[in-house]
């Protein structure tokens, strides 16, 4: 008998209960925290990182590590809530949290919400009385790639000097000692942070990187235990969701919606519902993805798309795509740690195909809707890419492919044909 309650989190963090996976990613956090250290955790879109902060947040999930969660003040912050961004905003919303937890009647807070602005040695001050209190402070930042980003108040040299006032605050403060900050972001914080100058001290030095893959394959049957389908239904959701955790979520949302309903749960009913609910999932990777990657995206569908045309194979030559990807290795390496792509190794040489098979169906969607205004603003990221031979054979495929854009397939007929 199937419980009324959906057991799936769509829309919002996995509460602490329900999740699943990331032992080691979590037996290192705390491993730092014990020892008074920083993580910097990053993955991409979907991967779970606020609902691994969630976690972090749980007092049962500390009792269960030997931990004493009276010794620590754990607070919570998201960067994305500070629109436009700036460190005395930070801040003051930090001092705010603290206060609202526990030290809501003392003099210092009220001291603090009296000031007109705030920064960091206000925070310095908080984290001294935290200390003369027996506490540690756990601070939980997560969206910290917002802090990387400038804007009209906020510019390259206030960047610099924000993330400045950071290590400075744990590594150099005699405060240091009672916090730990622990920081969610989509890349590596040395990927999308200010270049390093000579003579100074890296700025992300005191972190711990740990970065949130795709869901292993145990984890995977775990999220999905309990819900009966057929291996074609099984084969078609791994095809959609492949290992990403927010996608697998909402798989499991709508199985059980409908087993609840008792409605058809066949590939192609459930694969249009899957795509009614997540494209805009899809459209945030490839908006957050720069136009290199982009770039490297479409080649990948490209690539892979020859045998779906079999009218046009004469005219589908994209060259020798293998020596583009061959020089590309680190920017591939990337998508694949963010879940996009997946690689697959033979004696001579790597292939690269899509993590989901709707993202590879997107990207295509994505060139077969452009034009040539489009293609030609890509030309110069293509040409980073590629030699200017190269370049016409591949503006020539994606011309063949507008000519013969009802040859491409629709979303349901694109996933049945990868399972059947």
């Amino acid at each position: 008998m199937i419980n009324h309650k959906n057991p799936f989190t769509v829309g919002q963090t996995v509460p602490p209960e329900r999740f699943v996976g990331r032992k080691y990613e979590i037996n290192s956090t705390f491993a730092q925290i014990a020892n008074g250290g920083h993580v910097a955790i990053w993955g991409g879109s979907g991967m779970g990182k606020s609902s691994l902060l969630e976690v972090l947040k749980s007092p049962e999930v500390w009792q269960k590590r030997g931990f004493d969660p009276s010794q620590v003040v754990i607070v919570y912050f998201r960067c994305l809530s500070i629109e436009p961004f700036l460190p005395s905003k930070f801040w003051r919303e930090i001092l705010n949290l603290l206060a609202e937890k526990f030290q809501q009647n003392d003099s210092f807070y009220s001291e603090i919400k009296a000031k007109p602005e705030v920064n960091k040695d206000d925070f310095r001050q908080a984290l001294r009385q935290i200390g003369e209190q027996n506490k540690h402070l756990v601070l939980l930042v997560d969206d910290y790639h917002v802090v990387m980003h400038p804007n009209s108040q906020y510019k390259a040299e206030n960047i610099e000097e924000f993330l400045g006032e950071c290590r400075s605050l744990v590594h150099y403060s005699e405060e240091s000692k009672y916090l730990s900050m622990i920081v969610t972001s989509l890349r590596r914080l040395n990927d999308i942070g200010p270049t390093l100058t000579p003579g100074k001290s890296p700025w992300y030095n005191h972190y711990l990187f740990i970065p949130l893959k795709p869901f292993t394959e145990q984890e995977v049957v775990n999220v999905l235990s309990g819900l009966p389908m057929t291996p074609e239904l099984r084969d078609g959701i791994r095809q959609i969701a492949d290992s990403n955790p927010t996608l697998l979520q909402n798989a499991g949302f709508i199985l059980y919606n409908k087993l609840q309903s008792q409605e058809p749960r066949d590939v192609e009913t459930f694969t249009k519902d899957f795509l009614a609910t997540t494209e805009n999932f899809f459209q945030d990777i490839w908006q957050l993805s720069n136009a290199e990657e982009q770039a490297i995206l479409m080649l990948i569908a490209l690539s892979s798309l020859k045998g779906r045309l079999p009218r046009t194979k004469k005219r589908y030559d994209l060259g020798n795509i293998e020596i583009i990807f061959s020089q590309k290795e680190q920017e591939l390496n990337d998508l694949e740690e963010r879940g996009i792509i997946i690689s697959n190794k033979t004696e001579d040489k790597t292939i690269y195909s899509f993590a989901s098979s709707l993202m590879e169906w997107w990207v295509i969607q994505e060139i077969k809707n452009s034009d040539d205004e489009k293609l030609k603003n890509r030309e110069k990221t293509f040409l980073n890419l590629m030699n200017h031979r190269q370049l016409e054979r591949v503006k020539n495929v994606i011309r063949v492919l507008w000519k013969n854009r009802e040859d491409v397939t629709s979303v349901v007929e694109w996933i049945s044909e990868l399972v059947l």
